[in-house]
C-alpha cells in the first residue's frame, strides 16, 4: 500500500480525467494498552500512528459514487439511492458504509469520484478500516455542501457515524476507539479515552524523550474480525454484565466476579484488570516510569492470552522473543488479536538487536514474512483542498 499524495493525485487524474477537489488523510492506530475494554465502556490508551489512509475526491452531478483503489487495483460503483453491502466486499463495504451512515444521518451526500490509497497494513490490527472510514467521511463531507462546499461535522460525531458504518453496515461490532483515534490523534501523544463518556485526553509520550521507540511487529498472520470469534467475545462480555446486573463490565470490581461461570469469569477478569492497567499506564507515563509501563504491557498480553483467549502461537512467540531481548521493556499483542501485530517498547540503541533477535528469529522459526514498523504518534484526520 502507499500513502504517497502525489501518486494518488496522479492516479485520480489518469482515471477520472480531471482534478480532485479535496485530499483527505486519516491515521491508523496502535493501541498501547487497553484491549477489548472499549465495547465494555472502559478505558483505552491508543496512539494514532504515522501510517494513513488517503482519499482524493470531487463531487459529481449524478447520485453515483465511483471509488477506485490504487493499492488493490479494484473499483466500485454504487447509487446513493440504494446502498447495500457486497458479499465479501472488503474495502468497498467500508466506503459504502460511510456513505450510508452519512445519508442516514441526514447529511446530503453528493455523487462523487474517489481514489483511495494507504499504507496502514490491512488485517494487521492497526485499524486500517477505521482509517479508511474516517478518510472517506472527511472527503465526502468536504464536498457535500452546495456547490461542493464543506458540510461541518464535529470530529466526535464523524467518529460515531463511522463506527455505525462498521457496526451496522459492515457487520463488525467494533467499539469506537479506532475511529476516535483517527479523529483526535495528536502528534507526540497517546489518547486516554473513556469509552462511556467518550472523553478524550491527550497524554504526552514521555518514553520518546527517554530514548524508547514504539516498535510494531506485523506477525504476518492475517485475520478479519468478521471471520474470528471477535463478536462472540462481545456477546460473552454482555452476558457476564447481564448476569452481574450491571450496565457494563466497567462497573464491576474483580471481587464480584466469582458468581460467574468459569469461561465468563475469565473474560470479565481480563476486562476489569485491563481497565486498571490502562489507568496505571497513564500514571506511569506521567511519572516517567518507562520500566513500569513495559511491565504493564507484558501483564496485558498474559491476560489477553490466558483469560480472554484472543492470542495465537505466532503472537505468543513474538512476545516471548521480545521478553528475552535486552533493551525491550515491554511487549503485547495489540488490536483485537487472533493475528495481527505486537506492540513493543524498545530502547533506541537496542533496535538492531530487536530486529535480529525478534523479527528475524521469528521469520526463521515460522517462515512468515514478519514486518517491523517503527511508529511515531501522529495527528488525526486532515482534509485539504487541492
Amino acid at each position: 500500500m502507499t500513502a504517497d499524495r502525489s501518486a494518488l493525485l496522479r492516479f485520480f487524474r489518469e482515471r477520472f480525467g480531471r482534478e480532485p477537489a479535496v485530499f483527505s488523510a486519516a491515521p491508523g492506530r496502535v493501541n498501547l494498552i487497553g484491549e477489548h475494554t472499549d465495547y465494555n465502556d472502559g478505558f483505552v490508551l491508543p496512539i494514532a500512528i504515522d501510517r494513513t489512509a488517503t482519499v482524493a475526491a470531487t463531487a459529481t452531478r449524478g447520485p453515483v459514487v465511483r471509488a477506485l483503489s490504487l493499492d488493490f487495483a479494484e473499483a466500485d460503483q454504487f447509487s446513493l439511492a440504494d446502498i447495500a453491502p457486497l458479499p465479501g466486499g472488503g474495502w468497498r463495504n467500508y466506503v459504502r458504509g460511510v456513505a450510508w451512515a452519512l445519508v442516514e444521518a441526514g447529511i446530503h451526500v453528493p455523487g462523487a469520484d474517489m481514489a483511495i490509497a494507504g499504507d496502514v497494513p490491512v488485517g494487521a490490527g492497526l485499524s486500517s478500516s477505521a482509517a479508511l472510514e474516517m478518510a472517506v467521511a472527511g472527503a465526502l463531507c468536504a464536498v457535500a455542501g452546495p456547490d461542493g462546499q464543506a458540510v461541518a461535522v464535529a470530529p466526535l460525531d464523524l467518529a460515531l457515524l463511522c463506527q455505525r458504518a462498521e457496526n451496522e453496515f459492515a457487520s463488525v461490532q467494533c467499539g469506537v476507539m479506532d475511529q476516535l483515534a483517527a479523529a483526535f490523534g495528536r502528534r507526540g501523544h497517546a489518547l486516554l479515552m473513556d469509552c462511556r463518556s467518550l472523553a478524550v485526553e491527550p497524554v504526552p509520550l514521555g518514553f520518546e524523550e527517554a530514548g524508547v521507540v514504539l516498535a510494531v511487529v506485523d506477525s504476518g498472520v492475517r485475520r478479519s474480525l468478521e471471520a474470528t470469534p471477535y463478536n462472540q467475545r462481545r456477546e460473552q462480555c454482555a452476558e457476564a454484565a447481564r448476569l452481574l446486573a450491571v450496565p457494563a463490565l466497567r462497573d464491576v470490581d474483580e471481587g464480584l466476579l466469582d458468581a460467574l461461570p468459569e469461561h465468563l469469569y475469565r473474560r470479565a477478569r481480563h476486562v476489569v484488570s485491563e481497565n486498571a492497567r490502562v489507568l496505571a499506564a497513564v500514571a506511569a507515563q506521567r511519572a516517567g516510569d518507562v520500566e513500569g509501563l513495559g511491565r504493564l504491557l507484558y501483564e496485558s498480553h498474559r491476560s489477553l492470552r490466558d483469560d480472554f483467549e484472543v492470542s495465537c502461537p505466532e503472537l505468543d512467540l513474538l512476545v516471548e522473543l521480545a521478553c528475552r531481548t535486552e533493551g525491550v521493556l515491554g511487549a503485547r499483542l495489540t488490536g483485537a488479536g487472533f493475528g495481527g501485530c505486537t506492540v513493543n517498547l524498545v530502547r533506541r540503541e537496542a533496535l538492531a538487536a530487536f530486529r535480529r533477535d525478534v523479527v528475524d528469529e521469528y521469520r526463521s522459526r515460522t517462515g512468515r514474512a514478519a514486518e517491523l514498523h517503527v511508529c511515531a504518534a501522529s495527528d488525526g484526520l486532515s482534509v485539504a483542498h487541492v
